[in-house]
């Protein structure tokens, strides 16, 4: 059922990307669970782009809504096999782009934030340009726009096909199109190996010190200054702790920023990572 209402490329029902999805997976869902039945049957309609509707497309759409079930069912079993498992990697990719989106906003301001997007997306006041597969203008008309980043994104951004929806551009975030996992299941086990050896060079005081001093993110001078060592061993402190899954290191204009991960945050509040 997935194949066929997501395509490998182009139209994608708008019902399947809720925008309470913002707030959490089961709000998503359940806000998927209610969708009115002449919407889920109008955003059917343009999967076949005018072609006759394959029958399991057909039979989807005229059973409306008594489909869901089996759709959410569907969803959660895609999302248990494929996210849940690499769920802490891909939080921190997007951890660490919202953090030097949020470092682009503070230096200077809404310009600063749009310019600062991948290359696939140009900031030409007052337009946001960018690679798309079909020519196509959103305009705002005095609405926000919400941008998303995105770890499945690849070669280009996607917005909505309804332009009455709340304005959403999906984008690739930057840290994850500079490094992705595998998706190997073979090369996990190799992986945690690794990070159980290079764990095992972060005993000690300064180290310890030097993760707190990260904090919400930190470029390596700041890091330098705020845990009180050199300019190169606050840049071999952090390639240390990043080869152990502990940092995430984003460039940021000719600086690098670097961001706690989730596991990082964890062992720095004495959680379940010295098991």
């Amino acid at each position: 059922m997935l194949g066929m209402l997501i395509p490998g490329r182009g139209y994608f029902p708008d019902f399947l990307t809720p925008v309470e999805g913002q707030y959490g997976w089961d709000v998503g869902l359940d806000a998927l669970r209610g969708i009115r039945p002449e919407r889920l049957r109008r955003e059917l309609s343009l999967l076949t782009a005018g072609a006759p509707p394959t029958p399991r497309l057909r039979d989807f759409v005229d059973g409306g809504t008594k489909h869901l079930p089996r759709l959410l069912g569907e969803l959660r079993g895609y999302h248990r096999a494929a996210v849940e498992p690499y769920w802490t990697h891909i939080q921190a990719q997007i951890e660490a782009e919202r953090a030097a989106r949020g470092r682009a906003l503070l230096d200077g301001g809404a310009d600063e934030l749009l310019a600062s997007l991948p290359p696939m997306l140009r900031w030409r006041a007052p337009v946001l340009e960018c690679d798309y597969p079909v020519d196509r203008d959103v305009r705002l008309r005095g609405r926000g726009l919400l941008l998303q980043p995105s770890f499945f994104c690849r070669r280009t951004a996607v917005t909505l096909h309804d332009p009455e929806l709340a304005p959403v551009l999906v984008y690739p975030a930057a840290a994850h199109l500079a490094s992705a996992p595998t998706g190997s299941e073979t090369a996990r086990p190799a992986v945690e190996e690794q990070r159980v050896r290079t764990l095992g060079k972060l005993v000690g005081h300064t180290r310890s010190v030097v993760l707190r001093a990260i904090g919400d993110g930190a470029t390596t001078s700041e890091l330098a200054r705020r845990a009180g060592v050199s300019l190169a061993s606050a840049s071999q402190h952090a390639c240390v702790m990043r080869e152990a899954g502990l940092v995430t290191t984003l460039r940021h204009g000719s600086a690098v920023l670097h961001t706690v991960t989730p596991l990082g945050a964890a062992l720095l509040k004495g959680g379940a990572v010295a098991s």
